[in-house]
Formats: C-alpha cells, sequence, structure tokens
C-alpha cells in the first residue's frame, strides 16, 4: 500500500534544494545568500565562482543542484530561472574547550548552519 504522496509546497514554476549542516556560521553564509538572492540564475553562478569567500563553493553547488531539480524534475526552462529565495538556518553548535593560562578554559563555539535556495522561472518582458 504505501502511505499517500504528499502535496507541493512549493508552485509549479519553483524548484528547491537545500544543504544541510555547512561548516560555517549563520551569519556569514548569510551574507552570500544575500548577495544571490532575487538575481538570474546565471548572474548569481558567475557571483559565486568569484567569490572569495570559502562558503561561495558550497553556495554555487546547491544553487546548481536547485536548477537540476527545475530542469528535470519540473520541466522548467533554465534560461529563464531566477534565485526567488535564499534563506539560511541554524543547525547545531559544537562546544569544545581549549586550555588557557593559570588552569583557565577557553570555550571555542564551532556553529553549522542550513541552507535553501528555491528558483522560479519567470516570463520574459516582451
Amino acid at each position: 500500500m504505501g502511505k499517500p504522496k504528499r502535496e507541493r509546497s512549493l508552485a509549479d514554476t519553483q524548484a528547491k534544494a537545500v544543504a544541510r549542516m555547512l561548516r560555517v556560521s549563520p551569519q556569514k553564509l548569510n551574507l552570500v545568500a544575500a548577495g544571490i538572492r532575487g538575481k538570474k540564475v546565471s548572474t548569481a553562478l558567475a557571483e559565486l565562482t568569484f567569490s572569495r569567500k570559502r562558503i561561495a563553493r558550497d553556495v554555487k553547488k546547491t544553487l546548481e543542484s536547485a536548477v537540476a531539480n527545475a530542469e528535470n524534475n519540473h520541466d522548467l526552462d533554465v534560461d529563464l530561472l531566477v534565485v526567488s529565495e535564499a534563506f539560511v538556518g541554524k543547525a547545531l553548535v559544537m562546544k569544545r574547550f581549549q586550555p588557557r593560562a593559570r588552569g583557565r578554559v577557553g570555550r571555542i563555539q564551532k556553529p553549522f548552519a542550513n541552507l535553501t535556495i528555491v528558483v522560479s522561472e519567470v516570463e520574459e518582458a516582451a
């Protein structure tokens, strides 16, 4: 039997990709995500390719996955895709401790973040 198919949460002209547990703080990841929000996919990919931020490689990979989902799963035209949403969420924070002088301890936090990218197909202006 199996369970019934879940309704799609996105519109028919949208596709998304999610990257979980990226080893970067959500604040730093949001700086890169804000740079591609609302842009055409080709422009966003070019920006991420030449970005000097380390996490830009993972953001680019997620964006390419969203484009592939749009093309293969939802039959959308790749040339008309726009990054409609790119949002960041907090994941876990690993706590580590480093010994310091005079018996004290320094607390080190290693944050992780989640990234969701939604691309949507827009009609060309005639």
